[in-house]
């Protein structure tokens, strides 16, 4: 389940799971997802798992939501495609990704 071939550890593989289920599966299977959407999350998905723990992840998923030009661009293309973008998955990510989370052995 990784882009990169990177080995993930049993939070980051929690985590991306998470977000597979979530956002990246339903568009990365789907055949009306446009190619350039398929690009931008396999690009996210390599850039999360360049991260190498859970703490960057994390971090990279609330840079995601907070917004910069380029990730308010493609979250405007999820929408426009039908798709759940980050911010449909922030609550349950909130409770299930805390501090506890990142503090637990």
């Amino acid at each position: 389940m990784t882009i990169t071939g990177v080995q993930l550890g049993r939070k980051e593989q929690e985590l991306m799971t998470f977000l597979y289920q979530r956002v990246f599966d339903p568009i990365l299977n789907s055949p009306r997802a446009s190619n350039k959407l398929k690009t931008g999350v396999r690009y996210t998905i390599m850039r999360m798992e360049q991260r190498g723990n859970a703490q960057g992840m994390i971090e990279y998923f609330w840079s995601a939501i907070h917004g910069t030009d380029r990730s308010i661009g493609f979250a405007d293309l999820m929408k426009q495609e039908g798709f759940d973008r980050f911010e449909e998955a922030l609550e349950d990510f909130r409770v299930r990704f805390n501090d506890d989370f990142i503090r637990r052995p």
